[in-house]
């Protein structure tokens, strides 16, 4: 019931009348393309309705901090039609890159863990694997760092979650995490109360197109009357002047599904088993125990205008799959605020630049410091003496037992300094990001006391950082829901290890199948990515090549304290150094470790040395013994054929005689 009330179809706010009953009686699914567009015309109304407010101040932002947009447009005006100066010293970039940056460092990873007896620890860890490859084949590095981006400046990004061909010439489908370059295209679900769109059961993907366009990609030769009925009474923002907007309406629903036990442990659902119920037959598996009747989402991606659905596509996973990166949020009268790390720093800004253009302002209008003397003293080289504020002169005559004396200039405006300082350190205190998190030289003196104030900075902007990893986590959710349904054909795909090197494994196909990363090698092992349940963890730090310098020279450190080290770590240090052929020098350091190092007694090495001469004395038996099999095979071969050539002589002999 309670998916009922949060149900667009079933909300009493904008249900339009009947449909209702309708949708009661013979199911939300069956409903009509009318029907279906009067529910997505009301849904979209309510969601741009429940975001006018945080789309209105991040559009603000986002001119406020990126296209430097900081002076009021009836100042700005007012002090051009003057001439005076109007300048613009933007600060915000500065910040907003220190927390992005921040981020990009310390990118969030996904970590899959077994459940239950059905999963398994390396089953486990070529799901993460495949996972790494989904990121780095789709650039995720971008999706993410985009989102991240729109929600510190704005208050909210998105990025996406998708399925592509593997090839131009193949059926089998990848997943790719897409980014969303314009967040307001987005419109989340207006009742979502999770930090992660777990429980988004509607959301649109809006885009404006030409209506020229939009026949050439959606009609192909039929013309479109946009005076008929359908598309005639559309106004905004469906139809506005010469373009159309397009969205996906993505709506999920709740639905049951009947799941069977099996005799050998399986549970699957009664619609699977049907399907295949002479493999499973033939296998001699049957149905233990009664149906079980189990609740589960079926989501829905139609792609319409506000006059026609164009496309029905259903999804394959359980959740719609676009995510949101929050910025700071607030929920107040029931609706959620969503705020950007600049919200409350535009005033201190909008001073700043103020100050400082009053104080240059005064720089500029002040006059030239002028020369005072007597009457008749500056008769002399008259001309020098008017150009001595704009030319430099070797030397200037004057008349007179005194030299004129020079008015001193007072310098900028002490007052309007002050302000333009206390307006950047009011930026500071209010974003929580001071000098020493901006690179800047402070009044600390020890590395410890430089690193606590950098830590501060931090600490106070983490929250955006940890709203990155909440969306990485549910996006984590999405391609584990959908990785059994896109990857169950028989197939081999490239997984990418935390270090950074790939390798081929077959999912539902045959031992020896080719893998793509190599035409020599084979699949020794298939993996199963159906069964069993997975869950996974997000951890944000150093990439793997930041922590093999950072290991690197730790280890350094460690042989120029302790040079005894040296021989034990060697090939470890050699592994971590970025050099060609670091990997041949660590193998043959490894081959110098002593034994008791890599985990063997002295006299288990003796006697391994010991079997393996043994071993290599009965390959030469063996060899020689294959020899002389070999040599009695062919001389008893060579009498077989002695015997016959003189047994055919013998003929030819007495068939002379004969003759």
């Amino acid at each position: 019931m309670f998916h009922l009330l949060f149900n667009p179809l079933f909300n009493p706010r904008f249900n339009p009348p009947g449909l209702l009953a309708r949708a009661l009686c013979h199911g939300a699914s069956i409903l009509s393309d009318d029907d279906i567009l009067e529910v997505a015309r009301a849904a979209f109304e309510l969601a741009a309705d429940a975001e006018a407010e945080n789309r209105r101040e991040a559009l603000d932002d986002l001119r406020f901090a990126r296209l430097g947009e900081q002076w009021p447009d009836k100042v700005r005006r007012e002090r051009e039609r003057e001439g005076r100066p109007c300048l613009t010293i933007n600060r915000m970039p500065a910040f907003i890159r220190q927390v992005v940056n921040d981020a990009r460092q310390n990118k969030p990873a996904i970590t899959v863990h077994p459940v239950d007896d059905g999963a398994d620890r390396e089953t486990a860890e070529v799901m993460s694997g495949l996972i790494r490859h989904i990121e780095q084949s789709s650039d995720a590095e971008v999706a993410y760092d985009t989102a991240l981006d729109f929600a510190v400046t704005g208050g909210f990004g998105y990025f996406r979650i998708n399925t592509r061909w593997a090839d131009d010439d193949s059926f089998d489908q990848d997943l790719a995490i897409e980014r969303v370059a314009n967040p307001f295209s987005v419109y989340g679900d207006p009742d979502s109360t999770a930090a992660d769109s777990a429980d988004w059961n509607t959301a649109f993907v809006i885009d404006t197109v030409p209506k020229a366009q939009f026949e050439a990609r959606w009609k192909g030769a039929d013309p479109v009357d946009w005076e008929a009925d359908d598309y005639g009474r559309l106004s905004g923002p469906w139809l506005d002047g010469e373009r159309v907007l397009v969205a996906e309406y993505w709506r999920r629903e709740a639905v049951s599904r009947t799941i069977l036990a099996l005799s050998d442990g399986q549970v699957v659902e009664e619609a699977v088993y049907k399907a295949q119920k002479a493999m499973f037959d033939a296998l001699g598996v049957s149905v233990v125990g009664r149906p079980r009747q189990t609740a589960s989402h079926k989501v829905t991606q139609r792609i319409l205008t506000g006059a026609e659905v164009l496309e029905t596509v259903d999804w394959s996973g359980r959740y719609i799959p676009i995510v949101p990166v929050y910025g700071d949020e607030v929920m107040i009268d029931g609706r959620r605020r969503l705020r950007s790390l600049v919200r409350d720093a535009k005033d201190p800004q909008r001073m700043f630049n103020y100050w400082r253009t009053t104080s240059t302002e005064l720089v500029a209008l002040a006059p030239k410091a002028p020369f005072i003397g007597r009457r008749g003293a500056f008769e002399t080289d008259s001309a020098k003496w008017a150009t001595a504020n704009t030319q430099t002169h070797a030397y200037i005559e004057y008349d007179g037992p005194e030299p004129p004396i020079r008015q001193s200039f007072a310098g900028p405006p002490a007052g309007a300094m002050q302000e333009a300082l206390s307006a950047s350190d009011d930026m500071k205190s209010i974003m929580g990001l001071y000098d020493a998190s901006l690179g800047a030289r402070s009044n600390e003196t020890s590395g410890r006391a430089i690193m606590a104030r950098q830590r501060e900075g931090d600490v106070s902007t983490f929250h955006y950082i940890d709203n990155l990893s909440r969306a990485i986590r549910h996006a984590g959710r999405i391609l584990l829901d959908l990785i059994p349904r896109v990857y169950s054909s028989p197939r081999v795909v490239r997984v990418l290890g935390a270090d950074g090197k790939t390798q081929g494994v077959g999912v539902g196909a045959a031992p020896g199948a080719a893998d793509p990363a190599g035409p020599l090698r084979k699949v020794e092992k298939v993996y199963d990515l159906t069964a069993g349940r997975y869950d996974l963890t997000v951890s944000s730090g150093p990439s793997f090549t930041s922590r093999r310098e950072e290991a690197a020279t730790q280890m350094i450190e460690l042989i120029r304290a302790y040079p005894a080290a040296a021989p034990v770590i060697g090939d470890l240090l050699a592994r971590n150094l970025d050099w060609p052929g670091a990997d041949e020098i660590a193998t043959r350091l490894s081959a110098l470790l002593p034994p008791q190092v890599k985990g063997v007694a002295p006299g288990a090495q003796q006697a391994q040395a010991q079997l393996a001469q043994v071993g290599q004395a009965l390959a030469a038996a063996k060899a020689e013994i294959a020899a002389l099999r070999q040599d009695q095979a062919n001389a008893a071969r060579k009498l077989e054929i002695e015997a016959f050539e003189a047994e055919t002589n013998r003929m030819r002999a007495m068939g002379a005689r004969t003759a």
